[in-house]
């Protein structure tokens, strides 16, 4: 195929790589804002594909980010492109302090309590659902019978308030990016619309004085 890699990536370098992108963070967010500025597109509908991308990334659905953001740019009437883009918002950086403000807001709103340490407690509670999911799904083959406590109270304690708690901090991010987003994507449009206006009016100067030289 035209488009394969040449060097296939192991499973281990394709973990560390969505950890920390070659060349770094910055390099890949620098990255991602030039392609999302250059979406041939209106400033407003790429804006909130952002929009709707970095609400996304305040939501607990880990690995359907991607899937979520472009359904909500779809209704929005976003570009969807855009909103991949604006899932990155999300990244192993970020879902630290993301995840900690929605835990907070989300017990506020419920009336519960919420651990100030992200501690091993935290960590406890998602392997244990985690695990509930494994042995309960072989429970299915066996005659073991199917135990849900450690999941439910990773739902109760974790992923509800989570889910509730990062719309309003998740609103609040999107509609900065919003407005940060439509007067530098404009700007951008604008200056690169005058760079093509200018190179293609030194293309018909150009043919017309090699025309002039060759009539001459």
């Amino acid at each position: 195929m035209v488009f394969k890699r040449r060097d296939k990536r192991s499973w281990i370098q394709i973990v560390l790589e969505f950890i920390y992108p070659r060349g770094g963070w910055q390099r890949a967010f620098y990255y991602m804002r030039h392609r999302v500025r250059r979406l041939p597109d209106s400033p407003e509908r790429i804006a909130r594909g952002i929009f709707a991308g970095v609400f996304t990334a305040f939501t607990p659905f880990y690995g359907l980010h991607f899937v979520i953001a472009a359904l909500i740019a779809r209704v929005m009437n976003g570009n969807m492109l855009a909103s991949l883009a604006g899932t990155f918002f999300g990244n192993p950086l970020t879902y630290i302090p993301i995840g900690v403000v929605s835990l907070k807001v989300g017990h506020f709103l419920r009336g519960t309590e919420f651990e100030d340490e992200v501690d091993d407690s935290l960590v406890d509670k998602f392997f244990g659902a985690g695990q509930d999911l494994l042995v309960n799904f072989g429970a299915l083959f066996t005659d073991r019978d199917a135990d849900w406590a450690r999941l439910s109270q990773f739902f109760d304690e974790v992923f509800l308030p989570y889910l509730v708690g990062g719309i309003v901090p998740g609103i609040i991010a999107g509609v900065v990016c919003y407005y940060l987003s439509v007067p530098v994507i404009a700007a951008y449009q604008k200056r690169r619309a005058g760079k093509i206006k200018k190179k293609l009016e030194e293309l018909r100067e150009k043919a017309a004085r090699k025309k002039a030289d060759e009539q001459g």
